[in-house]
């Protein structure tokens, strides 16, 4: 259960764009970090989420004084019981439900995603966050795909914020495709919950001149409510947990060492 004073932080980030906008994109197989160690009481790191509607798992079993956002990332698993959804957000507290993970690249339809979303998240009193898409320029895949749901929605569907993911060569094409979801989605506040660079050939020391410019640019825009790089993780955890990621993005983003102390990148977020 959220605190009271982690209440009042999450529902004034949501709000203000003067507030913290940084946040912990948190994996399910973090038992062993603090994510304490990425909040230094200065507000500039405000959230934190696990692609789940369950806690974030860590080694002090709290979520470290930051605001937990619940997702709803399939549309129904064993981890999270679509059925489950309206009553973990009641007794959790959350102020702000994030939906489908990449649901443009996973064969959910636009308009099967809009069903979905106006049965299980329209109802929740909570600020809502469309599916989080990918950055893929596939015709009916990414904006396109979100475009198609936002129609089929037929004007229906309760959002505040469009979700993106961002994963590619530089910051230059990183800001255009943020410009680019902002202008086709003005009516909506930003929300990115991945982004890195895909792999980049100098490893960590790129990521951190990447987020460096990033996050300077993104806490500029009072159309971003908050942002998410890939991932409070450390490398051997990824390694271990998830191959898939450390073949296209690398462990040079992670935000902890692999003895728990936050990184090089991770000191970006302090």
């Amino acid at each position: 259960m959220l605190t009271a004073t982690v209440l009042t932080s999450l529902a004034l980030f949501v709000s203000s764009a003067s507030a913290g906008k940084r946040g912990l994109a948190w994996p399910w197989y973090n038992g062993s970090l603090d994510p304490s160690k990425l909040n230094d009481g200065s507000g500039t790191t405000v959230a934190i989420y696990d692609w789940e509607t369950y806690a974030p798992p860590s080694s002090t079993g709290s979520n470290g004084g930051l605001g937990f956002i619940g997702m709803q990332g399939t549309k129904d698993s064993s981890s999270s019981p679509v059925a489950q959804l309206a009553s973990r957000q009641a007794a959790q507290g959350w102020a702000t439900v994030f939906s489908l993970n990449e649901p443009d690249i996973n064969g959910i339809t636009p308009s099967d995603a809009a069903s979905w979303y106006k049965e299980y998240i329209n109802p929740l009193p909570t600020k809502k966050a469309f599916p989080a898409v990918t950055n893929s320029a596939t015709s009916g895949q990414g904006l396109d795909w979100l475009q198609q749901m936002i129609d089929a929605c037929g004007s229906t569907c309760s959002a505040d914020y469009v979700n993106l993911h961002w994963y590619g060569a530089s910051f230059d094409d990183f800001q255009s495709h943020v410009n680019q979801a902002h202008s086709q989605f003005s009516e909506f506040s930003i929300v990115i919950t991945e982004f890195a660079l895909a792999n980049p050939a100098g490893g960590q020391s790129d990521q951190i001149a990447f987020y460096k410019e990033a996050f300077a640019w993104l806490d500029a825009q009072d159309w971003v409510t908050l942002y998410f790089p890939f991932a409070a993780t450390s490398p051997a955890l990824m390694q271990q947990n998830d191959p898939g990621a450390v073949s296209a993005v690398g462990t040079g983003s992670c935000l902890y060492n692999n003895d728990g102390s936050v990184s090089a990148v991770g000191q970006l977020m302090l």
